[in-house]
């Protein structure tokens, strides 16, 4: 290595000392030690890694010999795309040139797809597996629920959301059924017995059907690398593991990683254990805590304290709560921003709370900051209904996040399962749903399709042979003449615009809005041609679909601006001028549902620092004395006198200005009373549940 290619990387992205010393990491050295970058928030974390990556290219690093694994879609394309811009700057290529493209990036579970479907035949696996989304794996749970009779017992049985849940905590945790039942489901331990039946069931009907879901993506994956000729070939394909957000990571992923560089050469994590609020779903905070004793001796730990984002009086409060953490990474984010103390807000109630946000929501917009520079936040989504209301009234945009995403309309899903169905025969899902689009074709006639299907040897010809009654004839001529030339298969993306053609031709039928959602299949052949193959799109869309659609949309958003309302999981990677944080009291932050464990009580701390990092200029926390709770069991809905949370102790209360609720009395009835318009994943696998 050259230190001209850490300069030339330092010059490209304006990198600072720490950032600059994290690029230059195993200078000298093809394959360097173990590095785990600890990224404090708003530190400049993806102008890091992507420098390290060019840096690496720079360096001679082959590009088909790096694997970049992140946590979305978005987040590999920002990566590539910063890496390919500063190279093609770095290499002085000609303008025109494509810049160079990392093979190997991607999601964990986008990867693990590519690398399952490249040795399917050497673990036992169909190569013509499809992936299904959570709302389809939801589905085929439901219908061995069903077929099980599980649902019509007199004893009261999870749904088939519940049963996904328990199913993937047991995937992602590693942990038992009993364990995770006991830890998390408790209401559901009495139905043990037939959980592990459901599953059972469940995972025979996935291997029939040639059907893995996002957590059998991760599961053969890591029981690949188990196999000792397999894992060493698959490691030997990658010189360097990087991996972004690693306190995400649950323990299969951990096991993937360890499997591949078990020495830990060559191997980069980057992650920020202040931020790791999603053990709800099999996120394990000790992947990165314990990292420099899993890689010792060689690892190497690093640090980015510098604050690009927030003032030093929002970075001090937020240091002084995370300092609270009996066990954490010790780092102080700092600025050279100055600024005003957040604020931490006493109000009566909850109708207070709304009525002091709206008013300051709006004397903010008057001194010139625009509502979408503001951000509400909060810890679950009900707790925003009085503000939600009090914004209605007094006029006040606002779009809150959430909803269905673009993959999950219906219409969207329609010819999406076409494309799978033509893929993969034998997906049961996706055929049932395309053949009952057929008019004239029953549910009767569907079945017998179905089982026409499931018994041939050739399914074309039974697709072939299939004889519909009289009133279907000419729907399921159209169908089958577009399923024979997508199954055939036909080129891309020209295949993509034949399924929707014939999606499109069904809207009228069968959805209102039919102009709209044209609209939405004509922008879905327009992703496509982004893609290289149907396979590569269906896996992707599965994994990390996009975030619009008609199908879910309100009345048009044609006000001038809108305040975000958001929960403080979604604002994760967010940032806004303006931050008010709702109801930060004992039983909401920290939830009253995640007090039973010390683990539980240092992710709801967290979850605050994640809630109070977002902020850049602005912050207020906000008290409601008398707060309305849905209490667990029989003991019904009450108002209660709200202690302040646990987190705001003496020395974070320090750092704060306090706003006392005489303070607020003025005004409190100043909202103009109009309505706005508001928009809002083989017997291997069967046998862990023997």
């Amino acid at each position: 290595m050259t230190t001209d290619a850490v300069d030339r990387c330092a010059e490209l992205f304006r990198l600072n000392d720490e950032q600059r010393a994290a690029v230059a990491h195993g200078r000298g050295d093809a394959r360097a030690p173990a590095l785990l970058l600890l990224a404090g928030a708003g530190s400049g974390k993806t102008t890091t890694l992507a420098a390290r990556v060019a840096r690496l290219v720079l360096d001679g690093a082959d590009a088909q010999r790096i694997l970049l694994l992140s946590f979305s879609r978005r987040a590999a394309q920002d990566l590539q795309s910063r890496v390919g811009a500063a190279l093609q700057r770095a290499l002085r290529l000609p303008q025109g040139c494509p810049p160079p493209t990392l093979p190997w990036a991607g999601t964990f579970h986008a990867v693990g797809a590519r690398l399952l479907r490249a040795y399917a035949s050497r673990i036992g696996l169909a190569g013509d597996f499809s992936v299904l989304d959570r709302a389809d794996a939801e589905d085929l749970l439901g219908l061995q629920r069903q077929a099980l009779g599980l649902g019509d017992r007199r004893q009261r049985f999870p749904m088939p959301s519940t049963c996904l849940a328990i199913h993937a905590r047991c995937i992602n945790t590693e942990q038992p059924l009993p364990e995770v039942l006991r830890l998390h489901f408790p209401w559901c331990s009495a139905q043990h017995a037939e959980l592990r039946l459901l599953f059972q069931s469940y995972t025979a009907e996935k291997l029939r059907q040639h059907l893995l879901d996002l957590d059998d993506l991760l599961l053969w994956w890591a029981r690949m690398l188990e196999q000792p000729a397999l894992r060493a070939h698959l490691a030997g394909r990658f010189d360097h593991l990087l991996v972004d957000e690693y306190q995400d990571t649950n323990l299969l992923q951990a096991q993937i990683v360890r499997s591949l560089q078990p020495d830990g050469r060559g191997l980069t994590v980057v992650g920020d254990d202040a931020q790791a609020i999603y053990s709800f779903r099999g996120a394990e905070v000790r992947n990165i805590l314990d990292f420099p004793e899993q890689y010792a001796p060689s690892a190497r730990q690093l640090a980015l304290s510098r604050n690009y984002r927030s003032t030093q009086p929002i970075l001090d409060a937020a240091n002084a709560l995370i300092a609270q953490a009996a066990r954490r990474h010790a780092k102080t984010l700092w600025s050279p921003r100055a600024g005003s103390p957040p604020l931490l807000v006493d109000v009566v109630d909850e109708a207070a709370q709304a009525q002091w946000v709206a008013r300051q929501v709006l004397q903010q917009r008057e001194q010139g900051l625009w509502l979408r520079q503001q951000a509400v936040l909060f810890r679950t989504a009900q707790h925003a209904t009085l503000l939600e209301l009090e914004l209605a009234r007094c006029g006040i945009p606002f779009v809150k996040f959430g909803g269905l995403r673009f993959t999950d309309a219906a219409h969207v899903k329609d010819v999406l399962a076409l494309l799978r169905w033509a893929a993969n025969p034998r997906h049961r899902l996706a055929a049932f749903r395309v053949a009952r689009m057929v008019a004239g074709l029953g549910s009767a006639h569907v079945r017998r399709l179905w089982l026409a299907l499931q018994a041939a040897d050739d399914p074309v010809q039974a697709m072939m042979d299939f004889h519909p009654p009289p009133a279907a004839r000419a729907g399921w001529q159209s169908l089958l003449a577009v399923w024979l030339q997508l199954h055939a298969p036909a080129p891309w993306p020209q295949a993509m615009e034949l399924a929707c053609a014939w999606g499109i031709e069904q809207l009228a039928r069968l959805y209102e809005q039919a102009e709209a959602r044209e609209a939405d299949l004509r922008q879905l052949c327009r992703i496509a041609a982004g893609y290289a193959s149907a396979e590569r799109l269906l896996t992707e869309l599965s994994l990390d679909p996009p975030e619009l659609g008609a199908g879910h949309a309100g009345p048009a958003q044609r006000d001038e601006d809108y305040l975000i309302l958001s929960t403080i999981h979604s604002a994760k990677g967010q940032e806004w001028k303006a931050v008010y944080v709702l109801n930060v009291v004992d039983g909401c932050i920290p939830s009253d549902l995640a007090c039973d464990h010390a683990a539980q009580i240092d992710e709801e701390r967290r979850l605050l620092y994640v809630a109070m990092t977002r902020a850049r200029e602005q912050l207020q926390l906000i008290v409601p004395q008398r707060f309305h709770i849905t209490r667990q069991a029989a003991r019904g809905d009450a108002h209660v006198h709200a202690l302040p949370s646990r987190f705001l102790d003496d020395r974070l209360r320090a750092l704060l200005h306090g706003v006392a609720p005489s303070a607020q009395s003025a005004g409190a009835d100043t909202c103009p009373a109009e309505t706005p318009q508001t928009t809002e994943l083989a017997a291997l696998l069967a046998a862990r549940w023997d």
